[in-house]
């Protein structure tokens, strides 16, 4: 059985670059002007939002986790 690895107290789990590119994502989504990548469809989705926002700050080398396999 695995144990779970505790983080440090006071430690962030996402940096600021992060909370900003999400936080843009969302402002988007909801004036309707957020597009999903290949596809380029609206997204209508809160989580397909965060996800966006997070995929960007990583690309822009932001301190976000691994993506869950």
């Amino acid at each position: 059985m695995a144990t779970r690895k505790r983080r440090a107290p006071g430690k962030r789990r996402y940096g600021a670059k992060a909370a900003q590119k999400v936080e843009r994502a969302m402002h988007e989504m909801k004036h309707g002007e957020l597009r999903s990548g290949r596809s380029g469809k609206k997204v209508t989705s809160r989580k397909q939002a965060i996800a966006i926002g997070l995929s960007e700050a990583r690309k822009a080398g932001g301190k976000v986790p691994r993506k869950a396999a």
